[in-house]
């Protein structure tokens, strides 16, 4: 979460400072949370692309500690308010003691629900980047695409029963996140295309940890062409959604896919040897049946493209008598009362700048800036070098 002219005034760079968060996408994975409540009986989570780690320091505060947020914190606090008015109210109950005098009962029954609350919780991070550590979180310095990262997550996952000739972990996982996005060139067609092959990549490794029923969310590009990535999704996962959280900067086309209800087809075996990838189609029942699956599109006369991933007959081209086209509903999440990402706010007079909580560990533009520095500073000029004749 490096410091630019742009980012001085961004309300959740500055809050995220505030609030001790690594990055301000933080806020993108609560709420996100908040909408599908991606955390529910969620014990095994792998966290794909996570430096420089906002997203694990999310599942480490909110599954390790504990803690809520949003939503979930303003509920709390709202039946705590409601049971602490019903105990004045009650003529028949003792001197009730004033929120101060409570605190500190409050507090240690906070503190032994967060204790319970982190048993049994395993949480990995893998990235090529390196990250700092966090409290109960296992970082992995790994590459998503290469096979070699299937035995070194299974051993972080399951260190005491991992056996290195199993291909599976013994206890599948319950949640997958990936936040990762390549460096953009700024020509769209092209970073569209980088970031739906490294999506596809990290659903391939999804694919092999994940247990039935579990959730999948990932980080998209929303292009012409990302229906027939939905499509091929809801051929694995019940529930295809895309949400755009409010954090999120509106003139950003990045949203998330978020997929539940993970249901394989039959006889599906993934691995990363032979990965799926976006010119591949997934298999589902009707392969199993004999029956030929071809993808066909047709653009609409107003416009709109459909996808048809089914077989070849007339009655599974209808949506409702069974066909396969997919268009992914949108949702917008976060509270319109919070911050708007794209606006601009003013600064307090007395504001006092906060360093990030967490600098680059190794920024991918520190090469350059070696380079730079060899070539005589910015632009190639040296410092203090005096004026030729």
């Amino acid at each position: 979460m490096g410091k630019s002219s742009k980012d001085k005034r961004d309300a959740y760079y500055r809050l995220a400072k505030e609030e001790g968060w690594r990055a301000r996408s933080a806020y993108k994975l609560l709420q996100l949370d908040e909408e599908f409540n991606l955390f529910e009986n969620v014990t095994r989570v792998v966290d794909l692309c996570a430096a420089p780690g906002s997203w694990s320091q999310v599942l480490s505060r909110v599954l390790i500690q504990g803690e809520r947020f949003g939503r979930a914190d303003w509920e709390e606090k709202q039946k705590e308010t409601r049971h602490y008015t019903q105990g004045t109210a009650d003529n028949s109950a003792p001197a009730v003691q004033s929120p101060q005098a409570t605190a500190e009962p409050e507090k240690k029954e906070k503190d032994g629900k967060n204790s319970k609350s982190g048993g049994g919780v395993r949480i990995v991070a893998i990235d090529l980047q390196p990250m700092s550590p966090l409290e109960g979180v296992t970082t992995l310095r790994a590459d998503i695409t290469h096979p070699s990262t299937i035995p070194l997550m299974l051993k972080a996952l399951d260190p005491d029963t991992y056996d290195p000739k199993s291909s599976s972990t013994s206890t599948p996982v319950d949640l997958v996140i990936s936040d990762g996005a390549p460096d953009v060139t700024g020509l769209h067609d092209l970073d569209i295309y980088v970031q739906s092959q490294l999506l596809w990549a990290a659903l391939n490794l999804a694919l092999c940890v994940l247990k039935p029923g579990g959730k999948f969310v990932a980080k998209i590009f929303r292009g012409k062409d990302v229906d027939l990535l939905f499509a091929q999704l809801k051929i694995v996962f019940e529930r295809v959604r895309v949400a755009k959280p409010r954090s999120s900067r509106a003139s950003s086309i990045e949203a998330f896919v978020v997929c539940e209800g993970f249901c394989p087809p039959a006889g599906f075996k993934a691995s990363l040897d032979t990965p799926l990838g976006a010119g591949t189609l997934i298999p589902d029942s009707a392969e199993s049946r004999g029956e030929e699956i071809k993808a066909s599109r047709r653009i609409r006369d107003d416009g709109v493209m459909e996808i048809d991933l089914g077989p070849e007959d007339d009655e599974a081209d209808d949506v409702e008598a069974g066909g396969q086209r997919w268009i992914a509903p949108f949702l917008a999440c976060g509270d319109l009362s919070a911050y708007d990402a794209d606006a601009t706010y003013h600064l307090p007079k007395d504001r006092v700048s906060l360093d990030p909580v967490q600098p680059p560990t190794a920024p991918p533009y520190k090469r350059a800036l070696e380079m730079r520095k060899l070539a005589g500073g910015a632009y190639g000029k040296t410092k203090g070098r005096e004026a030729q004749p």
